[in-house]
């Protein structure tokens, strides 16, 4: 049986007190001073993953670093943490190491991260933008829009994740937009989309502008600070956020009632699965880059399987084929860490339809 260890990080101060209970008494400059200190260290074991063909076991290991000190800290000092969480993993007996959060976007992607590590590692984005294409679709359905039809927009097209969720939604969509900070790595992304797809794609860098006439954006920056607020949206606009820290701001669920946010990449995981640690979700849920991980131990497929800042349509469908071979699925929709039922998308669409009209 193969193992597999994922790496994970406080996303703030806040995330350390869950697991550190006396640190919220403690100023926020004082915690992070501490955590810079302080080597990587086990969270949890993993265990109960079995799907029809194999099982497997894992660990949660943390880098103890905050996304506001992955983004601050000189980048060289923030790799070699997570080298040394990658070691411990190794230590710890993990065949194959996810990155996970921030730890797979700083410096080169996870490269110089594999270079220094004995075993594979993987930021497990294949998976997910497999597994956020395929919710952000379904909700799409279900909020009743033609997707040959509507206008659909990828924010952060540029990026790796987001560039390939560009590339897969051409094939589906006549009316497509990418939006980014870089003009000039947009239009070569639209170029590219023509050449392979024939699909003309739309270039803006006026993010508020394309969001007011957009029915279903799938974003995915890199950014510290929510960029899609309440007013920025059309009523019954579907919105996958798979971007960590989130893109939407919490004020658009808390302020529109005829808008669908969704989280991307959120799947079920098979077997009786235990994570002995809890991140947010239901049980036996997680992120499709922690699934990605699990998947290439079960397959035994013992390589970088995606490193860097480019992904390939051929790799993400063949993570999507190899998941549905060992049983992972869509875990139905979040929002904000709580479910959305059907039933409330159904009338989410009905007051976005009053409002329309």
């Amino acid at each position: 049986m193969k193992s597999f260890a994922f790496i994970v990080h406080p996303l703030d101060c806040s995330d350390v007190a869950r697991k550190f209970n006396f640190t919220r008494y403690m100023p926020d400059t004082l915690v992070e001073q501490t955590l810079k200190l302080l080597p990587p260290v086990q969270i949890s074991s993993i265990t109960g993953i079995r799907s029809p063909e194999a099982e497997t076991k894992g660990a949660f290991v943390s880098c103890l670093l905050t996304t506001k000190q992955m983004i601050t800290l000189p980048q060289q000092f923030v790799i070699n943490k997570v080298i040394q969480a990658g070691r411990l993993a190794e230590k710890l007996g993990a065949n194959v190491v996810g990155l996970g959060a921030f730890t797979k976007v700083v410096g080169d992607a996870g490269i110089t991260v594999a270079k220094n590590l004995k075993i594979p590692v993987t930021t497990g984005n294949s998976y997910t933008v497999a597994m956020a294409l395929e919710g952000a679709k379904k909700a799409a359905q279900l909020m009743g829009h033609d997707l040959k039809k509507s206008r659909v927009t990828v924010v952060g097209a540029t990026g790796a994740i987001g560039s390939v969720c560009a590339l897969f939604l051409a094939r589906d969509v006549k009316n497509l937009t990418l939006v980014g900070r870089n003009e000039a790595k947009l239009h070569l992304l639209a170029d590219r989309i023509m050449y392979e797809t024939g699909l003309a794609a739309e270039v803006n860098s006026n993010i508020k502008s394309v969001l007011r006439k957009s029915e279903l954006v799938i974003t995915v920056t890199s950014s510290m600070d929510t960029i899609i607020q309440p007013e920025d949206l059309k009523p019954g606009a579907v919105v996958c956020d798979v971007a960590r820290p989130r893109d939407v701001s919490r004020r658009v669920v808390e302020e529109r009632d005829d808008v669908l946010v969704i989280e991307g990449g959120i799947v079920e995981v098979p077997g009786d699965v235990n994570f002995n640690f809890n991140f947010g979700f239901p049980p036996k849920t997680a992120y499709a880059c922690m699934a990605e991980t699990m998947i290439l131990a079960l397959e035994g497929k013992m390589e970088s399987y995606t490193l860097g800042r480019e992904l390939t349509l051929k790799q993400v469908e063949e993570i999507y084929q190899l998941g549905k071979k060992h049983g992972f699925r869509l875990a139905g929709f979040r929002s904000f860490e709580k479910p959305i039922l059907e039933e409330e998308i159904s009338l989410i669409k009905q007051r976005a339809l009053i409002k329309a009209s």
